[in-house]
């Protein structure tokens, strides 16, 4: 008899269906065709253990398993659990009439547990655009799916639960979550607040524009001056993420298998900070078995990387396509994939080798050969698409002694909301636009229109400093999320009407906007190595 099951590969972020094609007939082989690799291949024997440990007979006939379609690589071990449906079920044992309304998904133990699996939640959007009944899956990632709304989502905890569902002896109860209630109950904590702070006053600032815009951000400072204390901040003053962001931030740690048991919808931006030894693969992305890279898991969040020039030139260059289309290609020769890469970078760098060239009391040892290679580690490329870049200098022992009296992560953290505002009012007509940083130069003559004084602040740094053209186009976007900030209110003060929204959306950029978003571009303004 032959039976079809419903089942899913991981592509990237998104799933595409597989057939799982089950024949069992007279004589006695077990042949698997249709690309399965070698943890596929294994599971006939985890299947023939699981269904003699669920009080069933194994068929010793001749079964024959197709997978299609054919030309597409089959990984991994969630393809136990369908397997073994569709021997049981290709040998009378299950009703064969119910199976095509369900995907059906999960690794098995060999007692007839059900294990969870990665990639889930776009399983289960496959499965609601299929329009099937629901989705048999491992318990432990039944709420991960439940996520998707109009699917039914059955968890088993073992293989004989599943069997009696599709039998419809014991039918498991459905898995139902309320998404958006989810969402909104979610709180959001942050383990450091920027009240901790002494002093960097104008640093704070600059984190402030770049969370407010979405802007890259490099710092430049000796050893001990604040730059990763300040970094791991930067989560408390982002704006929280909208519904449709964490469902695509959901995604990709799903596929990545990031998500602990029990897991709904991610509440919180992610912050990845890999450290400078690792691999192109594993920043990138890619791999036998291909995994989204750091990059990409950073996606809608932070990626922080600290120690800039100590990462491999390689790694560091490969960074220059997805900071300019928030998106990354791993083509290989056996496949080709797309994750999406829409993070915002903090970079922190030391200023020389030794680490004090730009310290105003320690010593630089370095020579200015070796200041000048170690800066050039970085390349001017990569440098045109950071946003901000900003030397930081130690705290003076004066403000060290002192109390905290910074302003809190909160009250900085409604600033940029409300900038954010502003900007999602501004680019409401552009579905793949959300913040200043991912304005097009079409865009940019909209609406980052800079009056004739600010124009000739610009273009004197321009001449001066000698700046290409991708730095003009950084500074007019960091100038418009200055002037936005300048103008926004807090999203619960009275002046926030939607008459107040329209006129700061068409605000002109003022001189005094342009020559701070000049000021953030130190790199450009100074001569590393001739000092």
């Amino acid at each position: 008899m032959l039976v079809k099951v419903n089942g899913a590969a991981l592509q990237g972020i998104d799933a595409i269906k597989i057939a799982i094609e089950t024949s069992v007939e007279p004589g006695f082989s077990t042949t698997m065709v249709g690309m399965p690799d070698k943890a596929v291949k294994e599971s006939i024997e985890r299947v023939q253990s699981a269904i003699t440990r669920s009080a069933l007979e194994f068929p010793h006939r001749k079964i024959l398993i197709n997978m299609a379609p054919a030309d597409v690589r089959k990984e991994g071990a969630a393809f136990d659990l369908p397997l073994a449906i569709g021997i049981l079920a290709a040998d009378r044992k299950i009703s064969p009439d119910l199976i095509d309304r369900y995907m059906i998904m999960g690794e098995l133990s060999l007692d007839g547990t059900l294990l969870p699996i990665k990639g889930v939640l776009p399983m289960a959007i496959l499965a609601r655009k299929l329009a099937l009944k629901g989705f048999i899956l491992p318990a432990e990632n039944a709420t991960e799916a439940a996520v998707v709304n109009n699917l039914e989502i059955y968890g088993a905890r073992t293989l004989r639960e599943a069997i009696d569902h599709i039998n419809a002896t014991i039918p498991i109860t459905p898995t139902q979550v309320d998404t958006r209630a989810e969402f909104g109950r979610a709180v959001e904590q942050f383990p450091y607040d920027f009240a901790d702070v002494k002093g960097q006053e104008t640093v704070k600032r600059a984190f402030e524009v770049a969370c407010a815009g979405g802007h890259n951000i490099l710092l430049v400072g000796p050893p001990g001056s604040g730059k990763s204390m300040m970094a791991k901040r930067i989560p408390s003053i982002l704006p929280p993420l909208t519904l449709t962001e964490a469902l695509e931030t959901t995604k990709i740690h799903s596929v990545a298998g990031n998500l602990k048991s029990g897991a709904t919808l991610m509440s919180h931006r992610p912050f990845r900070a890999p450290h400078h030894t690792i691999s192109n693969v594993a920043l990138v992305g890619g791999g036998t078995n291909p995994t989204p890279g750091e990059i990409s898991l950073a996606h809608n969040g932070v990626l922080f990387l600290d120690e800039f020039p100590e990462f491999s030139r390689t790694a560091l260059e490969v960074m220059r396509q997805p900071l300019e289309d928030r998106q990354i290609t791993v083509a290989r020769a056996k496949y080709t994939l797309t994750y999406p890469a829409g993070f915002m970078l903090v970079a922190s760098m030391n200023p020389c080798p030794c680490g004090y060239y730009t310290h105003p009391t320690r010593p630089c040892t370095c020579s200015i050969a070796q200041v000048q290679r170690y800066m050039g580690r970085i390349s001017g490329p990569l440098l045109d698409r950071i946003d901000l870049q900003i030397e930081i200098q130690p705290v003076p022992f004066a403000d060290l002694r002192q109390a905290p009296t910074g302003e809190t992560s909160a009250a900085i953290r409604a600033r940029v909301i409300a900038a954010r505002n502003i900007q999602q009012q501004r680019f409401a007509s552009e579905p793949t636009t959300h913040c200043n940083a991912q304005m097009t130069t079409r865009m940019l003559t909209r609406w980052a229109r800079p009056t004739p004084e600010a124009m000739q602040i610009l273009e004197d740094a321009m001449t001066r400093y000698d700046m290409s053209a991708r730095a003009y186009d950084r500074i007019l976007r960091v100038a418009r999320t200055i002037a936005d900030l300048n103008l926004a209110t807090t999203p619960d003060s009275p002046s926030a009407t939607p008459a107040a929204l329209q006129a700061a959306i068409d605000t002109p950029i003022l001189p005094i906007h342009m020559r701070e978003a000049v000021s953030y571009r130190c790199l450009d303004r100074s001569t590393w190595g001739l000092r």
